[in-house]
């Protein structure tokens, strides 16, 4: 599995994991791959924390950090002024939704909290990604920084390709993986439609090949229905040098998910991962739930465009959460979630997908 990719990054095996829980991504870094840590949320002095926690625990090998990188923003409206805005009919759904479920309110402190003024998030503009990229250059570790939405603007490759990090994109189509490249990075990534969170239209076989060959000679990642080591061996017969992978993470011991939402894990099948626009006003593929299914019903109201609609649903799914009502909740998640048979440690994972693909290709290989 020795190829540009691991030869680039000095790791054993071309598997990235994503991952929003650091413990998965210094799990999938010390089993010979790179772990993807997505740091956008993050405030920086946790996120200096987090960082150099990785680093003592990941032995000087190298990690990746997955940014939500932005130009300036112009000019917010105020939380009271977007509230108002909000339609009746869409308010008073979502309201009788939670009352039919038994859903208790927010506990007054929690919704204080909630409607509280905030910036936006240190991924969101200009001023909060040059205070993250300070704190990753800090960390020789973590060699290579992912755009996960667009092109990284210029100021963001001079930076990085100053301290000689590696600079990466996602991409749905090979236009946008063009546009990347014309930016200025080191190697994309292809994600298919079949990829949990916010993805294109083409799914993974048509789009990956179209990638590698629009992008040549820049290393391309496959990802979008990657969790086992014959998808991997597929990357490979596709162009691509290695895999991104999300979904088959959030069934391992160590994820961000409660036990009782790694069981919905466990038992779902890859047509429960559904592409809907309730939670963000953008299509997004996540677990199928009560929730979604009392928004598909034929009473149900149009979701909101983006803004307004996560404003919308932010305190109901804060409830659910609350609650614990795991039938209501969903997660992010790609239609490999139906793969996802047993809760396990990342390392007997990554352990499965390594020797997987090598029998893959020691079997193709015989039969040339």
């Amino acid at each position: 599995m020795r190829n540009r990719i691991t030869e680039m990054f000095g790791i054993e095996v071309p598997i990235f994991g994503f991952t929003h829980k650091p413990e998965v991504a210094i799990e999938v870094t010390n089993a010979g791959g790179m772990g993807a840590l997505a740091a956008s949320y993050y405030q920086p002095d946790e996120l200096e924390r987090i960082l150099t926690d990785m680093d003592e625990k990941t032995g000087g090998r190298p990690y990746c950090i997955d940014v939500l990188f932005a130009n300036k923003v112009g000019q917010v409206t105020p939380m009271s002024e977007r509230l108002k805005a909000l339609p009746k009919e869409h308010i008073e759904f979502v309201e009788k939704l939670l009352n039919n479920a038994g859903i208790p309110p927010l506990p007054p402190e929690v919704e204080a909290e909630m409607l509280r003024e905030k910036p936006p998030g240190h991924g969101h503009t200009e001023e909060g990604v040059l205070e993250v990229l300070e704190i990753v250059v800090r960390h020789p570790q973590a060699t290579f920084v992912l755009s996960a939405m667009g092109a990284p603007p210029a100021y963001v490759v001079d930076r990085l390709h100053s301290r000689g990090i590696k600079v990466g994109a996602m991409a749905g189509s090979a236009e946008h993986a063009l546009k990347h490249v014309r930016a200025g990075v080191d190697l994309i990534v292809a994600q298919g439609s079949e990829a949990g969170g916010h993805t294109g239209t083409i799914s993974s076989m048509v789009l990956w090949p179209e990638v590698v060959e629009a992008v040549a000679p820049i290393p391309v990642l496959a990802a979008g229905g990657v969790g086992s080591g014959r998808h991997v061996a597929a990357a490979f017969a596709l162009g691509a040098e290695g895999v991104w992978c999300g979904t088959i993470w959030l069934g391992a011991s160590e994820s961000e998910l409660s036990p009782d939402m790694r069981k919905r894990f466990v038992a779902a099948r890859s047509q429960d991962a559904i592409q809907r626009k309730y939670d963000t006003g953008k299509p997004l593929r996540g677990l199928r739930s009560k929730w979604t299914d009392a928004w598909d019903a034929p009473d149900a109201p149009e979701p909101l465009p983006l803004a307004a609609q996560k404003l919308l649903v932010a305190p109901a799914l804060k409830r659910l959460e609350l609650a614990n009502a795991v039938d209501y909740m969903g997660y992010m998640s790609g239609q490999i979630v139906g793969s996802i048979k047993a809760e396990r440690p990342v390392r007997d994972i990554m352990k499965s997908m390594t020797s997987e693909c090598l029998a893959v290709l020691k079997t193709l290989s015989s039969k040339s």
